[in-house]
């Protein structure tokens, strides 16, 4: 194919670049805080069941929220980290205890 006929094929193409850059969602932190009432086994039950921790790892994370007041359970996009805090809400009021937690931007 000629120089010539391939410019006049091109001619009615429209090439345009997508610049819109793909950005990552921002990421919170799901907080547990602590009471007088929930044990700290069920504490470390949650950690391990809701946010997949071993038990070494929820039990540190059980210790700073009863040293501190507060430990973070892990740290996700906004969706997911409130469907943590809502099933924490759910078996720890199924289980009777007060246990809350938060969710806070990073």
């Amino acid at each position: 194919m000629s120089r010539k006929k391939e410019m006049s094929e091109k001619k009615g193409l429209t090439a345009t670049k997508d610049r819109s850059k793909v950005q990552e969602p921002p990421l919170y932190k799901v907080l547990l805080h602590n009471d007088d009432y929930t044990s700290m086994e069920f504490v470390i039950a949650i950690l391990e069941r809701v946010f997949r921790k071993n038990t070494s790892e929820a039990t540190k994370v059980m210790m700073n929220v009863h040293q501190e007041g507060i430990g973070i359970a892990g740290i996700y996009t906004r969706e997911i980290c409130e469907t943590k805090a809502a099933i924490v809400h759910d078996l720890a009021r199924q289980s009777e205890y007060p246990l809350r937690c938060s969710v806070e931007k990073v």
